[in-house]
C-alpha cells in the first residue's frame, strides 16, 4: 500500500488561502466542484482503523482502500483504484456484502506546488479547512510553512478528525453514525449537542 504524507489545517478562510497560494507561485488543478462519496466500513475494516471509499470526483470515480496505523504525518495508508460508475460499485460492494453506511457531499479545489497538493475542503456543517499532501514528511511541512502555517496547528486523519475538532464532544464512534452528511440537510441531532 502507498503510504500518504498530509496534514490538514482547520478553520482557515479558503480566499486568503487562494491568495497564498498565488503568491507562492501554485497553480489551479481543479476548481471548486461538488464530491460524492460512500462509506464503507463493516465491523472488520473499523477493527483495522480502515474503511472503503467509492468516490466520485467529478471528473473521475474511485474506489479506495484506507487505513490509519495512527492520526500522525505519515498514518495512512490507502490503495485505489478508478472505477467507472459511482453507483454500480457501490451497488457490487453491496451485492458482495459491504453495504455502505453513509452517503456524503463535499467541495474540493485542488492546487499544485511543486511535488504536492493543497485541497481547499468544504463540508456540511464543518468550517473551511485545507489539505496538503505531498510526497514525503519534510514536503508537507515545507509547503504548510510557505503557506504561513504553524505546525503545532496540523491536523491528522480523516474528515473526522477536523469533525472531532469542531463539536468536541463527538467520540470517534459518533462519527460513525451520521448516514448522510448533504449541503442540503439540517444540523444533526448528534452535532446540535455541542451548540
Amino acid at each position: 500500500m502507498k503510504t500518504e504524507f498530509e496534514a490538514k489545517f482547520v478553520n482557515v478562510n479558503h480566499d486568503d488561502i487562494r491568495n497564498r497560494l498565488t503568491s507562492v507561485g501554485a497553480t489551479l488543478r481543479h476548481p471548486m466542484r461538488l464530491m460524492r462519496r460512500a462509506i464503507i466500513d463493516n465491523g472488520r475494516l473499523r477493527e483495522e482503523n480502515a474503511f472503503l471509499r467509492v468516490r466520485d470526483e467529478g471528473d473521475k470515480v474511485t474506489l479506495t482502500y484506507k487505513q490509519f496505523s495512527e492520526l500522525s504525518i505519515d498514518g495512512a495508508q490507502e490503495r485505489e483504484i478508478t472505477v467507472s460508475d459511482f453507483s454500480e460499485t457501490i451497488e457490487l460492494l453491496a451485492a458482495a456484502g459491504l453495504p455502505h453506511r453513509s452517503i456524503q457531499e463535499s467541495k474540493r479545489e485542488t492546487w499544485a506546488f511543486k511535488n504536492g497538493e493543497i485541497m481547499l475542503d468544504e463540508w456540511p456543517w464543518l468550517n473551511p479547512y485545507i489539505e496538503i499532501e505531498a510526497d514525503s514528511k519534510e514536503s508537507v511541512k515545507l509547503l504548510a510553512s510557505l503557506l504561513g502555517f504553524d505546525w503545532s496547528g496540523a491536523v491528522f486523519g480523516d474528515v473526522m478528525a477536523a469533525y472531532r475538532i469542531q463539536y468536541p464532544h463527538l467520540t470517534n464512534s459518533d462519527t460513525l453514525n451520521i448516514p448522510n452528511v448533504r449541503f442540503a440537510d439540517p444540523l444533526p441531532d448528534l452535532l446540535k449537542q455541542a451548540i
